[in-house]
Order: C-alpha cells, then sequence, then structure tokens
C-alpha cells in the first residue's frame, strides 16, 4: 500500500461516515414520520447492501466454479437468480405474524 492510496480512502470514509450523521440528524428532527417514504427508502438501502455484498461474492464463486464447469459466469449468474427466487419464495410461503 502506498501513501496515495490512503487519502483517498480516509475521505471516502469520512464522507460515508458524515452521510450517516447527516440522515440520522434530519431524522431525528423530522416532525413525522411518513411510513411510505420510510419502507421504500429501507427497502432500496437494504437493496443497495444487497447488492454490494452480491458483487463482492460473485468473483469469488465464479473463481470456484472455474476448476468444474466451462461457463463458470453463467452458472455463478443464474445460481443468484434462482437464489433471488427462492429467497421470494419463502417470503410469500412464511406467514406474518403480528405483534400482540
Amino acid at each position: 500500500m502506498d501513501a496515495t492510496s490512503i487519502g483517498p480512502a480516509l475521505l471516502l470514509t469520512l464522507l460515508a461516515g458524515l452521510a450517516t450523521a447527516i440522515g440520522s440528524v434530519i431524522a431525528f428532527f423530522a416532525p413525522r414520520a411518513n411510513i411510505r417514504f420510510l419502507g421504500v427508502a429501507l427497502g432500496f438501502s437494504a437493496g443497495v447492501m444487497i447488492y454490494v455484498s452480491f458483487v463482492e461474492l460473485l468473483p469469488s464463486g465464479v473463481d470456484a466454479l472455474e476448476e468444474i464447469s466451462s461457463a463458470p459466469q453463467t452458472i455463478a449468474v443464474v445460481a443468484l437468480f434462482v437464489g433471488m427466487l427462492l429467497v421470494a419464495v419463502i417470503d410469500r410461503s412464511v406467514p406474518l405474524v403480528q405483534p400482540a
């Protein structure tokens, strides 16, 4: 690691921390919560986090599949979408329990 890469890494970390702090200040001083907007924002945030996780995991999955397959990228992407479909089916099949 050279010294020129430390500055941008620290700047990006600082910006991410400030974005979290600014968002929490806005939420703290908001007069009342808009449930629909909150649901959309949380869904978008969860989608971004899941996307980043998959983008980080997909190359290692492709590397592992290269040993046993001639089309590792295709298999990895198909497996990703099959997993998403499976999660959607499980989400639809498990009943929602209302708190007492």
